[in-house]
């Protein structure tokens, strides 16, 4: 089943034994509960370490909490895009490349190529990896691979409402889901102008103050072409 990513939240929803806080440093979860046995934790900077940590009283153990890879694809089909639109919160109704967070016991490759399927019903080859975008504030890091369809057959999953291939100039810009999305898609037809793909690194940051629903405003720091 997809689990479906958000930049809106945190990376993943919090159990009934967490509780959530955001700082203005970026996400933090706090956990009250021992995810081993049970246990309240404490919350203590332990020996050797810099950053507070989530100790249980009870057993001991240390719970870190670490960011979530986000994975799926950019798929081209005769000079078009694949593109779904979110039938699901948040940002129900907006487009989207198919992708979500990936999963234990398989690659990022294998997690975009099961993404697409579940949210577009379409089979993929990666054809090679094109993006890398850190979302140090909610905790989220994107990996983006460009890909072919097998066959030029795709349908809405149980999480999208439409999938339909966009020209390069009919791209719904003010549409987008996500601020990665909006940066994948411009990095995208950058590279289309100079004729040649590359591999993208970038941190996106939120502008303070902004609404998290307003994906036009971030910077790209750091962003490095390869």
């Amino acid at each position: 089943m997809s689990h479906t990513h958000s930049e809106s939240t945190g990376p993943s929803p919090p159990s009934s034994s967490t509780s959530t806080a955001v700082h203005s440093a970026g996400f933090t979860k706090k956990i009250n509960f021992c995810q081993l046995c049970g246990g309240p934790t404490k919350h203590e900077v332990p020996d050797g370490e810099e950053k507070m940590r989530a100790i249980c009283t009870r057993c001991g153990k240390i719970t870190y909490d670490n960011p979530k890879m986000v994975v799926g694809c950019l798929i081209e089909h005769e000079n078009k895009i694949l593109l779904c639109k979110r039938n699901i919160q948040p940002s129900h109704g907006l487009w989207t490349l198919p992708a979500g967070y990936m999963e234990i016991g398989e690659s990022a490759a294998e997690g975009a190529v099961r993404e697409t399927w579940e949210e577009a019903n379409a089979e993929v080859e990666i054809l090679s990896p094109f993006a890398q975008l850190d979302i140090p504030l909610i905790g989220q890091t994107y990996v983006i691979f460009l890909a072919n369809l097998k066959r030029p057959h795709f349908s809405p999953g149980p999480e999208s409402s439409e999938c339909k291939l966009f020209s390069l100039e009919d791209i719904p810009f003010d549409s987008l889901a996500f601020s990665s999305m909006l940066v994948t898609l411009k990095l995208y037809l950058e590279d289309k102008k100079i004729g040649r793909p590359k591999f993208h690194y970038g941190i996106i940051n939120k502008r303070p103050g902004t609404s998290p629903s307003d994906i036009h405003a971030y910077t790209l720091d750091n962003h490095l072409r390869c």
